[in-house]
């Protein structure tokens, strides 16, 4: 089945400002909210739904491309949408962007603690033009976080032994009435004591204390699409610093840096090379070596080149993210006048 259009989803035009767009998806998001469907499939993946469309347009290099190429484009090269591991991912990030509008109400009928989320980790990530030409597959980074203590397990106890917050009783919330002129208010908010977690450490582990995350590093492997673009973002899901005592990892998010060329500047996907010849040379013609992507081409000049000339080379440049072609490789033509004949 085909994903519907992500406009159509939130209801938007497609000039919607980035307040248009998080307010429809507030919106969307109150209407199907599991609390309020309970048991409803259809609500439940139209939810879904709305949280992938708006991760996407309020990103604005993932609206970009989603606005060039569809879905198709985020798919290639591990841009993808919202990419929620569950529904109660999905659920913390609506909460993360309007606040727990439901109270810290169940889903399912379970009760719904809520476990601080580990923050994102971001990378610059330096890549030359023969790396944007042909992508790399399976480039592996050290990456210095927070990562879960192996001595507590990430519980931030002592021997790992928890017990059920006597604040909250494991709810991870507490209610307080507050009586006005209006009549008396009912206000839930996230356990002071346990952090809407809902158990506390019996003892704090000593290695870590008590938070359950220690610094360190991980190896994390990553694909580099081709034709990628200066300051392009890439989130991998969960690869971020560790949350604490067992809290849900936050994201990694890499922006590739480009190195400059020795010879070669870039525009796009096309590539331009300024050529140096000699006046002999402009007026018989010669042939000549130019660097290219994939090692040196040869051209001919044909004699009486006139300086500021520009030589199309057709799929010699860099291909276009997500597309199916490749830019050109434009030589500009400058002949050297020598002082002295």
């Amino acid at each position: 089945m085909s994903k519907r259009d992500y406009y159509e989803v939130l209801e938007i035009s497609k000039t919607a400002t980035i307040e248009e767009i998080k307010k429809a998806y507030r919106k969307k998001a109150m209407q199907y909210h599991p609390d309020r469907n309970p048991g409803d499939k259809e609500a439940e993946e139209k939810f879904k739904e709305a949280a992938e469309a708006y991760e996407v347009l309020s990103n604005e290099e993932k609206r970009r491309i989603y606005d060039q190429y569809g879905h198709s484009g985020l798919n290639s090269g591990g841009m993808g949408g919202a990419g929620f591991n569950d529904i109660n991912d999905i659920f913390s990030h609506f909460s993360d962007i309007f606040g727990d509008v439901f109270g810290g109400g169940s889903f399912g009928g379970s009760s719904r603690s809520r476990k601080p989320r580990g923050a994102n980790s971001r990378l610059r990530l330096k890549v030359t033009l023969e790396d944007i030409a042909h992508g790399i597959k399976g480039k592996k980074l050290k990456i210095k976080k927070y990562v879960k203590c192996e001595y507590c397990n990430g519980t931030g106890a002592k021997d790992g032994k928890l017990t059920t917050c006597h604040t909250c009783n494991g709810t991870g919330y507490v209610t307080q009435v507050t009586s006005t002129f209006l009549g008396r208010i009912q206000h839930t908010s996230v356990c002071p004591t346990c952090n809407g977690e809902g158990r506390i450490p019996e003892a704090f582990c000593p290695h870590c204390n008590g938070e359950g995350i220690v610094r360190g590093e991980e190896i994390v492997t990553i694909d580099i699409p081709a034709g990628i673009n200066e300051n392009m973002q890439m989130t991998m899901k969960g690869k971020g610093h560790a949350g604490r005592r067992g809290g849900q990892n936050g994201d990694l998010i890499v922006t590739f840096e480009e190195v400059p060329h020795e010879h070669l500047r870039r525009e796009g996907a096309d590539l331009h090379y300024d050529l140096v010849i000699s006046m002999p040379d402009a007026i018989l013609g010669t042939q000549t070596e130019i660097p290219a992507i994939d090692g040196n081409i040869k051209i001919n000049i044909d004699a009486g080149i006139q300086a500021g000339k520009i030589l199309r080379l057709r799929n010699k440049g860099l291909p276009v993210y997500g597309g199916n072609r490749k830019g050109d490789l434009l030589v500009h033509v400058n002949i050297y006048t020598p002082k002295n004949l």
